[in-house]
Formats: C-alpha cells, sequence, structure tokens
C-alpha cells in the first residue's frame, strides 16, 4: 500500500516511501508513506487558496451533504478503518473501532453545524441604520495532526474546517499515515470541489515546517509536543496567522478518603493505562488522600497487573504496545529516573512476547513527591504515579501545582468537595468520578496554561478559530 499525497483532487506518485510499522508485529511493514517536499507542500497551498473562494461561498446545504456522505462512509465501515487504526498505531481494537465511529459522528456533527450557523441583526445607535453581524471563512488553514488519534482528531480539524467554508492542506503524522489515508480516501469522494482538501504526507520539520511558515496560510491547527506547539506559535506570530495549539497534559486524578474505591480503581485504569496511556488526557498524577491511599495503592496494582498486553489485533487484549521504539525507550527512561529520585516503581518491565513489538508492563510510581520528573513531565505512555495528600486542600494544591492544565478527576462522594473541585481546578476539563481522558465530541476541548493556546476545538466553540467575525453597516 502507497500512501500518496491529494493535491488539486489527484493522487500523486510517491517517488519516494517512509514505512509503516506494525507496532505489535515489527516484521509486518503496512505500507509506504510519500515522503514529500517543500515544493509538494507548495502545490498543496496553491491548489487550496485556488479552491477557497468557491468554496466560501458553497451553501450550507452543499456543505452539509458532502460532510453528511462523509460521515455515513465511515460510520459503514468502523471495523475495516478501526483495523487500519490498531494495526499501525497500537491501541486495541475495540479502542481503534470506536475511534473510527468518534470520526464519523464528528463529520454528521458538523454537517449539522453548516444549517446552523448563524448571526446577529442589530439596529445602529445611527437612525435608519443597520448592522449585521456575521461570521466569515478564515480561508486557507494548515492542519498538523498527532500519530496517538490518527483519525480522531484529523476528524475533529477537516470537519469544523470545511463546515465553516475554508480550504484545507492536512500534513498527519509520520508514524501513522494509513488511517490519515484512509480518512482522505473517504472525503476524496464526497464530492469536494478539487483543491478544498489536499493531503500531504512527510516530515513536520520539513513540510510541517514549511506549511506554517508559508504566506498562503491563513490559519494553523496543530496538536502535539509541547516543543514544537510553542516554535509554531512563534512563527505564526511572524507573518500573523491564527493559530490553535492542543500540546501536553499532566492530568491529576484526586482520589479521597470517601471515594467508592472500586469506582475510583476503574477511572484510574481507564485514564492511565487504556489506549496504553497515549493519551494527552491520561491521568498520570493520581493524588490520594492518607485514609484511602494504601488500600487504593493495592487495589490498583491488582487491577493494573490483572491487565492483558499483546498484540493489538486479538481478541481480549487490554493493553496494546507502544507506538515505536523511541517512545518505549522514553518511557522507560522516566522510570529508571523515577527510581533514582526515591520513587518505587511497580512494573514497568520491558516484554518479549511471541511477536516482536514495543510491549512493556503497565507501571505506577509510588511515594512520590511533587517536584520530582515523573510528576512535571508528560510520559506518554501507561505510566502513572501516586502523590499522598493530607486532606482535600493539599490534594486540590498538587493538582494545580503543574505547568500542564489539560484534564482533571476527583473521585468523592462530597457534593461539597466535587463542587468546590469543579470551580478551583486549574484545567480546562473536569470530571467527577471519571476518567480524566474521553471527552465528547459535541462539547468543546482544551485546556489551560501549557497545554492549550487559541480557541477551543470540538462542538460549536470550534467556530472561534475557523471563521473571522464580520462586521456590516448598511444605510437602506
Amino acid at each position: 500500500m502507497d500512501y500518496r499525497n491529494l493535491i488539486s483532487g489527484n493522487w500523486e506518485v510517491t517517488r519516494e516511501g517512509l514505512p509503516n510499522v506494525n507496532p505489535s508485529d515489527v516484521s509486518d511493514v503496512i505500507g509506504m508513506a510519500a515522503v514529500s517536499e517543500t515544493a509538494d507542500m507548495d502545490r498543496a497551498i496553491a491548489s487550496a487558496r485556488a479552491a477557497a473562494p468557491d468554496w466560501a461561498r458553497a451553501t450550507p446545504q452543499m456543505r452539509f451533504d458532502v460532510l453528511d456522505a462523509i460521515g455515513s462512509e465511515i460510520l459503514s465501515r468502523t471495523e475495516e478503518l478501526g483495523q487500519v487504526l490498531s494495526r499501525e498505531e497500537g491501541k486495541t481494537l475495540p479502542e481503534g473501532i470506536g475511534e473510527a465511529a468518534r470520526a464519523g459522528q464528528i463529520f454528521k456533527f458538523f454537517a449539522g453545524e453548516c444549517l446552523r450557523q448563524t448571526g446577529d441583526h442589530l439596529a445602529s445607535t445611527r437612525p435608519g441604520v443597520e448592522v449585521d453581524v456575521t461570521r466569515a471563512p478564515v480561508g486557507v488553514v494548515g492542519l498538523i495532526t498527532p500519530w496517538n488519534f490518527p483519525i480522531a482528531i484529523p476528524a475533529w480539524k477537516i470537519a469544523p474546517a470545511l463546515a465553516y467554508g475554508n480550504a484545507v492542506v492536512l500534513k498527519p503524522a509520520e508514524l501513522t499515515p494509513g488511517s490519515a489515508w484512509a480518512l482522505a480516501e473517504i472525503i476524496s469522494r464526497a464530492e469536494l470541489p478539487e483543491g478544498v482538501f489536499n493531503i500531504v504526507f512527510g516530515k513536520g520539520s520539513v513540510v510541517g515546517q514549511h506549511l506554517v511558515d508559508h504566506p498562503g496560510v491563513d490559519a494553523v491547527s496543530f496538536t502535539g509536543s509541547v516543543p514544537t506547539g510553542r516554535g509554531i506559535a512563534v512563527s505564526c506570530a511572524k507573518t500573523m496567522k491564527k493559530v490553535q495549539l492542543e500540546m501536553g497534559g499532566k492530568n491529576p486524578m484526586v482520589v479521597l478518603d470517601d471515594a467508592d474505591l472500586g469506582l475510583a480503581v476503574e477511572a484510574c485504569l481507564n485514564g492511565a493505562f487504556y489506549s496504553t496511556g497515549q493519551r494527552c488526557t491520561a491521568s498520570s498524577r493520581l493524588i490520594v488522600t492518607e485514609g484511602i491511599h494504601d488500600r487504593f495503592v493495592a487495589a490498583l496494582t491488582q487491577a493494573m497487573q490483572g491487565l492483558k498486553v499483546g498484540n493489538a489485533l486479538e481478541p481480549g487484549i487490554q493493553m496494546g504496545p507502544v507506538v515505536d521504539a523511541r517512545q518505549l525507550a522514553q518511557n522507560l527512561s522516566y522510570l529508571k529516573i523515577a527510581a533514582e529520585e526515591g520513587g518505587t516503581v511497580i512494573g514497568g518491565e520491558r516484554l518479549t512476547l511471541a511477536q516482536e513489538g514495543f510491549y512493556m508492563a503497565p507501571a505506577l510510581v509510588t511515594e512520590t513527591q511533587n517536584d520530582m520528573r515523573i510528576n512535571r513531565e508528560e510520559v506518554f505512555g501507561p505510566v502513572a504515579s501516586v502523590l499522598r495528600a493530607r486532606d482535600y486542600d493539599e490534594a486540590l494544591a498538587l493538582a494545580n501545582d503543574s505547568a500542564f492544565g489539560l484534564s482533571a478527576g476527583i473521585c468523592t462522594t462530597s457534593l461539597k468537595h466535587a463542587s468546590h473541585f469543579k470551580a478551583s481546578s486549574e484545567a480546562g476539563m473536569v470530571m467527577v468520578n471519571l476518567p480524566t481522558a474521553g471527552v465528547d465530541y459535541h462539547v468543546p476541548f482544551g485546556g489551560t496554561k501549557g497545554s492549550s493556546y487559541g480557541p477551543r476545538e470540538q462542538g460549536r466553540y470550534a467556530a472561534e478559530f475557523y471563521t473571522r467575525v464580520k462586521t456590516a453597516y448598511t444605510l437602506p
């Protein structure tokens, strides 16, 4: 399988290919992705610029029909798409199928938004003058997406961009080209005018940076690491582009003495270790008050060690491999650092299974302090640390003591503490008695501090990034 660029409605010949390797079985090379040059990105941007004006003038019904068709096809093929996703990224097959379904639901939601766009008609302070406040497309939007949700995140960027009348150039992650290509192939057959949607594969340092710097791009939406996001923000400022950044998280889950122990363990197990912990919303800091601490650690350890790790496509597997050798090495290095700094590491071993892959056991690091690196830096793997807290007040202070502010959770039966935590948590998303990971597709997604920059993603709030407000005066 060759994953080729789509530019101006044409699938282009691949000159050079980057292998797409199955992390569950490294002997399985799934396909070859185009290694593009800046000239390829130039043509994609030129194609989008040429197509943007007509698409901006397309009727709401035309846009609805296109997005609805895309959503319908995705939903009719969730098992097939989930198989592709799990094979190349490593999350379990049920998780892969669920993510594919979410992508379809996102397109369906934004199909509806095409028909729900509103504005304001106001009377001016001047007699007889009328004022209309409307939203106009930004123009050409560059999208740079990560490997950990290789179909859902492209969907939640592409769908609103198209719904609000923009042309798109997508640069997907190098590690997971198959899911992005499958989505692009569906989009290419949805009667979208040529050039409105383009995809360019290649290295982020080459074509991704060129997309960010290009004067023909009006806005950039990026999901990925903090260092890359900060660099993109600087580049966009130089050319006065709109920019939207979703970066990292070091998400706290507070467990109070009055929590339902079984519910707390399940929420933390899900938040920390499902999807192999490769979620920016993962519960990576478990802040537990003294009265329940020991019982919680014992119960979570037992549940964690009971997780079945293996090939993502096999039935009954609860945790697949990490995405590649570099991520595996990073995870193991953080566990070594945590032990050197005084933490007690439970699990986290490199696993050797029947098929060679990037497998490790989930890990819990106990007896940690909040100034340790394991609690300050994002690991992005199946690794969670535990911090003791005297009471709710100290737990809240520890939760907020972070450079990140994406998601936070609390397990408690106290309405008082739940309400106070929702109001006082310095995170963009707060969960009560639920995992920190898992956000509906129709509500805003994003955080505070070092986790996010710019308008929110998803739901109706996506209009803030993908449109510009226009004010028009008329004297009839």
